[in-house]
């Protein structure tokens, strides 16, 4: 008998996540319950609990009493972007259970928007299209003096995890030095590639382009701020892709209207952005309303995680696609009280 595995992951559409084949792959692994594009009733998820094997959820919902009844559940699989308030991690891990997040498979989609935020950026892309239309333009050679070439240039990460490695892959051609701010990496994770781990100082004064792709932690709350934009080289681009919680976006937006930084963002402190924010209306800033995974199959790679990790799970092998969850993982996300609600990649 195939283990049953509970499909709750609206807000997410399920063919967002998963491919045809994906999917096909996946109802072959396991008795799936659910999968509509809407919220499973509260009381029929409650009748699953008993049985489930495993629980893939926007939101996973499960306190002490609910784990103990489920005396089958191997793994929890959240699909909104991070770990969250709602799930009892403590009782997962008395019991062994997993608690994975769908965090990697987004890297894709997001760094080639970064990289394309990036490139744009630095040439003046979208300030000339602006200036185009009012007969501003610069012909020829009169072109601005902060657009600046991405080829050996000085990139900066804050934060190296997934989605800042496929950056850093995807700008290999333009021969970059890379350097990078994170204090939970441990070196030997990265031996052998392309990038030196400094402090933040460090990194915002010798950045031309700084991208900000960590994630939101108590510790990292507004980690960019004035003090680190006075360091920054006059007409540096900064580039955020992860959360707002990492940066003073006001000082960000008047450090752009200045003329001091360029600033492409594709995430904001609060979604929608009010109409009359002045971010809406500065210079030399890029805005994308919150949609670097929002393309066709961008998505789709969380389904390949999931199908290849709850195989991995049923067979006893240790590999993991998806974000494993650990103690002082969940201390520095779930612990992080400024934390804000915001809408998810």
């Amino acid at each position: 008998m195939k283990p049953k595995l509970v499909m709750d992951q609206h807000f997410r559409k399920l063919a967002e996540l998963f491919s045809r084949a994906s999917y096909d792959n996946l109802s072959a692994l396991c008795n799936i319950v659910g999968g509509a594009d809407a919220p499973m009733p509260p009381e029929r998820f409650r009748g699953q609990v008993e049985d489930m094997t495993f629980l893939v959820a926007a939101k996973p919902t499960l306190d002490r009493e609910d784990i103990e009844k489920a005396r089958n559940l191997k793994a929890i699989i959240e699909v909104s972007g991070t770990f969250q308030e709602g799930l009892d991690y403590e009782a997962c891990f008395e019991r062994g259970i997993e608690v994975l997040s769908c965090a990697p498979g987004f890297r894709y989609a997001v760094a080639e928007m970064a990289v394309g935020m990036m490139v744009a950026g630095a040439r003046g892309l979208v300030q000339e299209h602006d200036a185009f239309k009012t007969g501003t333009e610069h012909w020829l050679d009169d072109n601005p003096a902060s657009d600046f070439s991405l080829y050996g240039q000085d990139i900066g990460f804050v934060g190296y995890g997934g989605i800042a490695r496929e950056c850093n892959r995807l700008l290999a051609p333009f021969s970059p030095t890379v350097r990078a701010y994170d204090p939970w990496l441990d070196p030997a994770q990265i031996a052998g590639e392309s990038v030196k781990l400094c402090d933040l100082h460090d990194l915002v004064s010798q950045s031309r382009c700084l991208v900000i792709a960590a994630s939101p932690t108590e510790e990292n709350w507004q980690l960019i701020g004035a003090e680190q934009i006075a360091l920054m080289p006059r007409g540096a681009l900064v580039v955020l892709v992860s959360r707002a919680h990492l940066v003073d976006f006001e000082a960000l937006t008047q450090a752009a209207a200045a003329g001091k930084i360029r600033f492409a963002t594709d995430v904001f402190p609060s979604e929608p952005a009010a109409l009359n924010d002045p971010v809406r209306k500065a210079p030399n800033v890029i805005l994308s309303p919150h949609r670097a995974a929002a393309v066709n199959g961008g998505r789709q790679p969380i389904g390949d995680m999931i199908v290849s990790d709850i195989e991995n799970i049923l067979d006893g092998r240790p590999q993991r696609s998806l974000q494993t969850a650990n103690p002082e993982r969940i201390q520095k996300i779930i612990g992080a009280p400024r934390v804000r609600a915001q809408s998810v990649v």
